[in-house]
């Protein structure tokens, strides 16, 4: 099992939500967060005074899967959540040991 992290834009939600649905992904944690990558902010103007904005805000999705839908999961997130402009976001993809469905007690692959 793997446990798939992407940081993206907050727009892109809803397209990563419809490409995971298509590729089977039953269950998405979702987080509103504020970051900052290679793009390191902004400067906006608000009420004729100019002030940076260090951290911008980003969606953190969290996708619990088996590892055979590995490679379909990326590349539904890639595909669906890029713009072709900096921030898009990354993905990160970490090993999981184990998952356990509280109301059954079914664990492993058959708790996701």
């Amino acid at each position: 099992m793997k446990l798939i992290t992407a940081i993206i834009k907050p727009f892109k939600l809803d397209d990563v939500r419809e490409a995971l649905s298509e590729i089977g992904v039953q269950g998405i944690t979702v987080t509103d967060v504020k970051g900052f990558g290679r793009q390191k902010g902004h400067t906006e103007l608000y009420r004729g005074a100019e002030y940076v904005v260090d951290f911008l805000p980003k969606v953190k999705i969290e996708v619990a899967i088996p590892d055979d839908l590995l490679e379909r999961t990326i590349d539904a997130v890639s595909r669906s959540a890029n713009t072709g402009k900096i921030g898009d976001g990354k993905i990160f993809v970490v090993d999981l040991e184990q998952a356990v469905r509280i109301r059954t007690g079914e664990s492993g692959e058959e708790a996701l």
